[in-house]
């Protein structure tokens, strides 16, 4: 499995549950890595989304601890709720075995449940310091290796660039 997240210089990723800032190349960069694969979100991201609603043209898996809870697909894509981490990762062993790539999305504990479980991170690195009450795990103290990084951009007064990192 594979995750994807924007973070700030000090791995903050959001405030009350949302994002720290408003990127339109990033969340187009979001959207191309995402479309027509498989992605994992917990209960309140998936809630965040526009209309708290799953992303159009994705497979999705939400982890959620209300054993109420449903979600309805969209557009003929499917959309399963899970109760535990083993639950999840089972689903997404199916959605592998399709051929389907599986992406963690978030939220923060989902990212560090799902940590130790994912080789790659497309990381979107914003060069600035954010009032972040969510944070993503420092990839690079963890010894990950970047694979690939593009040349930086410029958006609504902010620095950033896009990062792929990978366990050797």
């Amino acid at each position: 499995m594979n995750a994807i997240v924007a973070v700030d210089k000090n791995w903050g990723i959001g405030k009350n549950n949302d994002l720290l800032v408003h990127l339109p190349t990033d969340l187009k960069y979001y959207k191309e890595k995402t479309l027509g694969k498989c992605v994992i979100f917990g209960q309140r991201t998936l809630e965040s989304l526009p209309g708290g609603r799953p992303l159009p043209k994705r497979d999705h898996i939400i982890l959620s601890d209300d054993p109420n809870y449903e979600v309805t697909s969209r557009e003929g894509f499917a959309c399963d709720v899970c109760h535990t981490k083993e639950e999840v990762l089972a689903k997404a062993a199916e959605y592998q075995a399709a051929g389907e790539e599986v992406i963690v999305c978030g939220g923060a504990s989902i990212y560090e449940l799902f940590l130790e479980d994912c080789d790659g991170f497309y990381v979107t690195m914003i060069d600035h310091s954010f009032d972040a009450d969510r944070f993503f795990p420092n990839l690079d103290e963890m010894g990950l290796v970047v694979t690939w990084e593009s040349e930086p951009m410029y958006e609504n007064g902010y620095r950033f660039c896009f990062r792929k990192y990978e366990r050797v």
